[in-house]
């Protein structure tokens, strides 16, 4: 022991001397927690450092065999001795932190990493790993992740799959840029986030496509898909618009830029540097469209509207302002459903009032009536009434409010939590603000009960 406790003082000494701030502690500091303490999921995540930067390079084959490197940049809240990292059935095959080869131990899906770093350092860790990676199996809202395809994978992974394919801290409330290099067969097309940095085809006639997402990104948005797709970049706005489709582009995926033009009228500027979408026609087990961050995942061709309006809206309310934990999932999703609503009134459809009333006009026993909307549990996480009535919680606000108070709402609230993340009551503060009263029991009523709320008159 004493003479371990010399050896890494001697570095650190060199590291000073050399100008170097050394980022390990010698024999001190506690573990980092292995979970976050989320009420819904308190095992997911990882405590005691902040990740900045996922650097991910992955090649995929035919056979579903994934070998990958994953760099990770990250800034240490506490002084630690070792720290966790989320990973689901991978083979490690080497460990690294700050270029000093280090240890890993597994538990379930929890990947120990063996080292101390210093309190408040920036450190950099190294996993190298491969295998064939599983669907992640959440308790209650099934399987996210790895979905296999007949020509490759669709990487789909709320509310907890992002694990399944690369070490990551899997929870909402880490937020980080990601650049990926991904390298697949002959003739494979891959699909990440954010923007295209060009393809490079080696010797052996495998295409390596890069991209990089520089905006903050939640690690269960991220993606890494492959397969037989036709890939069209286009330009809209100073914008890349990024379209893949297994077979040719539906118009209802082709009207991407369309709806994002109408849904930044209503919530401001586009939050991202790029867009598209994702139709992965028939995917087999996965039976969701998703809002994976600039590049939404629809299953089918993508042939409707609606739901590329409601992913699209999850780029404003889900992506860019995220929840800090899982039961303020209305924050997202009820927010993507009242955009649908509100796309139908502007085009000739039904009005959002008019949606509004049909549902409030339904008993008291309807599913949208309960659990409460801002906490559902787990077993109601994807229910109704997070969607239904969350929609019909801002619909309230706006026959309260009136349509310039609540569009300012929605306008600031999107500025304000831009690439963060964000609870209800953040949201019912910034409401009362901009409206300059106390909306408090409107709230009450329409998120923290179960059963029909007095409805608030229409105001014009």
């Amino acid at each position: 022991m004493r003479q371990r406790t010399t050896m890494i003082l001697s570095a650190a000494l060199v590291a000073v001397l050399a100008g170097a701030t050394p980022s390990f502690a010698a024999e001190a500091g506690t573990p980092g927690a292995p979970g976050l303490g989320d009420p819904y999921y308190p095992g997911y995540g990882n405590g005691g450092y902040d990740v900045s930067h996922y650097d991910l390079v992955t090649r995929y084959d035919a056979a579903d065999s994934l070998t990958a490197t994953a760099t990770i940049t990250a800034t240490s809240s506490q002084e630690l001795s070792s720290f966790n990292l989320d990973l689901y059935g991978l083979t490690v095959d080497s460990a690294s932190v700050d270029g000093k080869t280090v240890t890993t131990s597994r538990s379930g899906s929890e990947l120990t990493v063996n080292a101390g770093v210093g309190s408040g350092k920036q450190f950099v860790t190294v996993i190298k790993y491969h295998g064939s990676p599983k669907l992640y199996d959440m308790p209650g809202t099934g399987k996210s992740g790895w979905f296999r395809t007949k020509s490759g994978v669709v990487i789909a992974g709320e509310p907890e799959g992002a694990a399944s394919w690369f070490p990551c801290n899997d929870h909402p409330s880490d937020k980080a840029s990601y650049s990926f290099a991904i390298t697949v067969p002959k003739g494979t097309v891959a699909i990440a986030n954010g923007v295209p940095q060009g393809t490079e085809v080696g010797s052996d006639g495998w295409t390596t496509y890069r991209y990089v997402e520089d905006e903050p990104m939640a690690p269960y948005l991220a993606t890494a898909t492959v397969g037989d797709y036709q890939l069209t970049v286009t330009d809209h706005g100073g914008i890349p618009v990024v379209l893949a489709s297994v077979g040719p582009p539906s118009s209802a995926l082709a009207r991407t830029p369309e709806v994002v033009d109408f849904l930044a009228g209503l919530f401001g500027p586009y939050p991202f540097s790029a867009m598209g979408g994702i139709a992965a026609g028939q995917v087999p087990g996965m039976t969701f469209a998703l809002e994976v961050q600039t590049r939404p995942i629809y299953t089918g061709n993508a042939g409707d509207l609606s739901t590329v309006v409601h992913e699209n809206a999850h780029q404003w309310f889900g992506d860019s302002v995220s929840m800090k934990q899982w039961k303020d999932i209305w924050l997202a999703e009820g927010f993507a459903t009242y955009a649908e609503w509100m796309w139908s009134e502007k085009h000739g459809g039904t009005t959002a009032d008019a949606t509004f009333r049909q549902y409030y006009a339904e008993p008291a026993s309807a599913d949208h009536w309960s659990p409460m909307t801002a906490d559902p549990k787990v077993a109601d996480l994807f229910g109704s009434s997070v969607y239904t009535r969350g929609a019909m919680t801002l619909h309230a606000l706006r026959r309260t409010v009136g349509d310039d108070v609540f569009f300012r709402i929605l306008k600031t609230w999107a500025q304000q939590k831009k690439g963060g993340n964000a609870t209800t009551a953040e949201f019912i503060a910034t409401a009362n603000s901009v409206a300059g009263k106390d909306l408090g029991s409107l709230f009450h009523a329409w998120l923290y009960t179960t059963g029909k709320p007095s409805a608030p008159p229409l105001t014009r």
